[in-house]
């Protein structure tokens, strides 16, 4: 089956969503995602939006923080785009209904706190599930906009190109190329459809289920970074990436992280008998940048042999952290902790990609009519380590940027260009039976991931990765050449893309910076390497 629109939207987080509202105004959209609409990364997003909004703080200080944890790689001109464009997107978000926690400060009209790296108290929250707020408030204007199509539980395969050939095993790839749409295939039925579209915008969230210990839900499988790259986009900077410092340690308690927000708010980290120890690390302690405070557990850990760390917050006023922190409370309740008289088990965990798909200012990738946003891309904001809360923020101003241009394009240019498109080829392939394969190596890369390419790394072990890694990778090529495409084996196919691009990065930057940390480079070296880490896959034909 085929459809045709004027925009074709994959991924269905704040970016995706805003930007579909804005161009829907006046073109057709389609939002295909593959899940629900609301399974995406940011509904998980518990913290909240960093915005200049106190009168005694300055966009000049919010992009300093900024600068300062993307560690000498934040291009400044985006940084300083963003920060100052985040007051009208807070606006813009409380007129669709976003009900933003309010000021008992006569001088403000928000409640703004603050999370690490962070110089002043500048987050704007709801409660503390900021994003699934925001989400809700885009979804519904989403579900009932007359000009915009829905497609859940579709699963995009590949990007269609000018120079797409659909050859055994083989893409066939131009630096000068255009985006005419995608292959997606139906989850219900298995029938693959084609989806045509003007401009392709890739909002398809982060990586981290590429690592075996995580906060991101199971959809965060790199999709957009693996289909852009095979598609002959340039990624970068796929080397940071960022390790949340505080996910709860509990059996059950799967991808639950526990807010930078409760270290802003006061909460100490501790060892197992009790000693608070990131004094001995950094001035900045428990309220320093993440790659700082994850290397500190993951220093104090391996020294003592601990399974854990324990964040603790339970000397501040029971009814504060009640009401400050209504859903972590609960939900740490629920798994039998009471934060206001305990400390909580902690770990690191894989939480935030800040490389992806390369964009400029206004979101477009080295392939004309395609754009990526959000967590797929890379902007140049974050640099080599994303401060707190900037997240949400560059989804929601990178939609409106690429959302004004796309609206240009689309008037400036004919599309009419879009030649006859091939149905999906599956001549010659069967059913698996041998979905423990699948399976099998689903776990085999991200526990190679994590134990090889993670909070530190050293030579040794990102050249054992990439030798391993490249064995997998063909495994699963002779695979999806041989079989039907399911959901499993897509995904499967874009988290070994995705791991081989980050043991690719790691093993080119000859230093350490912001995430990346080698022991074999324990320092920063900004005469050889301040400068982005760009992957092409090479012209073939």
């Amino acid at each position: 089956m085929e459809h045709r629109f004027d925009f074709l939207v994959i991924g269905s987080g704040v970016a995706g969503l805003l930007f579909a509202l804005k161009t829907a105004e006046h073109s057709r959209v389609a939002i295909v995602t593959k899940k629900g609409l609301t399974d995406s990364n940011t509904v998980y997003a518990q913290g909240g939006i960093a915005a200049v909004l106190d009168p005694d703080d300055t966009f000049e200080s919010h992009v300093a923080d900024t600068l300062a944890s993307g560690d000498g790689l934040c291009n400044q001109n985006v940084v300083e785009m963003v920060v100052c464009s985040a007051p009208e997107r807070i606006r813009e978000l409380t007129e669709i209904g976003v009900g933003f926690n309010q000021s008992n400060d006569g001088r403000l009209e928000l409640d703004l706190c603050r999370e690490g790296g962070h110089g002043f108290n500048r987050i704007v929250h709801v409660d503390d599930l900021t994003g699934r707020a925001v989400g809700e408030a885009l979804v519904n204007r989403a579900r009932h906009h007359e000009r915009i199509d829905i497609f859940e539980n579709h699963i995009a395969i590949d990007l269609i190109t000018r120079s797409t050939r659909l050859k055994r095993g083989q893409t066939i790839t131009g630096h000068e190329d255009q985006c005419y749409g995608a292959y997606v295939l139906k989850r219900d039925t298995g029938e693959i459809h084609t989806f045509l579209a003007s401009i392709v915008v890739l909002a398809t969230g982060g990586s981290g289920k590429v690592y075996a210990y995580t906060s991101n839900p199971d959809i965060a499988t790199g999709d957009g970074i693996a289909m852009a790259y095979r598609a002959g986009a340039a990624v970068a900077n796929l080397e940071f990436v960022q390790f949340h410092p505080t996910c709860l340690f509990h059996p059950q308690a799967k991808n639950f992280l526990i807010s930078e927000t409760v270290r802003g708010e006061g909460g100490i980290l501790r060892n197992s008998d009790g000693s608070a120890f990131m004094a001995d690390y950094t001035p900045q302690r428990e309220l320093a940048c993440r790659d700082v405070v994850a290397r500190a557990i993951d220093s104090e850990l391996k020294k003592r042999g601990d399974e854990a760390v324990f964040l603790d917050i339970s000397h501040r006023d029971p009814e504060f952290v009640r009401s400050r922190f209504p859903h972590l409370y609960a939900k740490c309740l629920e798994f039998g902790f009471d934060m206001t008289r305990q400390a909580l088990p902690v770990v690191p965990a894989a939480h935030y990609m800040c490389g992806g798909v390369s964009t400029d200012i206004h979101g477009r990738t080295s392939i004309q009519r395609l754009y990526a946003i959000g967590e797929t891309a890379c902007t140049g904001l974050h640099g080599a380590n994303r401060l707190a809360s900037n997240s949400l923020l560059e989804g929601l101003v990178y939609a409106h940027q690429a959302a004004i241009r796309a609206a240009e394009e689309i008037r400036e240019t004919d599309f009419s260009d879009i030649a006859d498109i091939p149905v999906w080829d599956d001549l010659g392939t069967m059913d698996s039976d041998e979905a423990i394969v699948i399976a099998h190596t689903w776990n085999e890369i991200r526990r190679l991931m994590w134990n090889y390419v993670g909070i530190v790394r050293s030579d040794k072990r990102l050249a054992r990765a990439r030798r391993r890694i490249e064995i997998i990778s063909d495994e699963i090529q002779e695979y999806y050449w041989n079989f039907k495409v399911t959901p499993n084996l897509i995904e499967l196919r874009n988290i070994a893309i995705v791991a081989e691009l980050i043991i690719r990065c790691a093993m080119h930057r000859k230093e350490s910076r912001g995430l990346h940390y080698n022991i074999a480079y324990p320092y920063k070296n900004d005469q050889r390497w301040k400068k982005d880490t760009v992957l092409r896959r090479p012209f073939v034909g």
